[in-house]
Parts: C-alpha cells; structure tokens; sequence
C-alpha cells in the first residue's frame, strides 16, 4: 500500500532545510536501497525556493507510514509545520502496474 507524505515547511526555516538536507537524503536512500520510497521531492514556492515535501513510500500501514515519516532527518529537525499521511493508489503511470 503506498502512502503519501504531505510536507509543509515551517515559516523562515530554510536554513534547517539547508543544513539537514545530507541526511535526508541518506534516509530517503536507505528508504529506496530497502525497497520503500516510491518517489519524493520539495514543493516550490514561486522563488523557486523549497516549502515542503512530497513524499511516497510503501508501507503495510498507516502506522508504520507515519513511523517512517516522523523519523525523517527534516521532521526530527523540526523543519515541518505540519505533516499529513494519507493512504494513496498510484493509478495512472505506476511502474509495477
């Protein structure tokens, strides 16, 4: 089952997006390398500069979707307003299909 992690960056904190972006991206690595991430990537404002997150892994659970999000380099860093979990079917375009 995929799930959809909706990220909202909090006000001002670029800077800790900056500088927790290393690891990050090693946990979205590890995610992928254990066969987890479906896709990721940030939500842009009209600077061009990051806001959010869009991230979707594979998980048996709601649960264990949110686990995965709140060990997030960027939730653990406090860079997140908020995060919504959302169970998600990849129709249109799924590679496995």
């Amino acid at each position: 089952m995929h799930f959809a992690f909706l990220c909202k960056d909090k006000p001002g904190a670029l800077q800790v997006r900056l500088d927790t972006r290393p690891d990050h991206l090693a946990y979205l690595n590890a995610l992928n390398a254990e066969g987890k991430l479906a896709f990721a990537g940030p939500f842009l404002g009209d600077d061009g500069k990051p806001t959010g997150s869009l991230v979707v892994v594979k998980a048996e659970t709601i649960e264990a979707a949110r686990e995965i999000a709140a060990n997030d380099p960027y939730a653990k860093a406090g860079l997140f307003a908020e995060v919504e979990v959302k169970a998600w079917n990849w129709v249109f375009n799924n590679p496995e299909a």
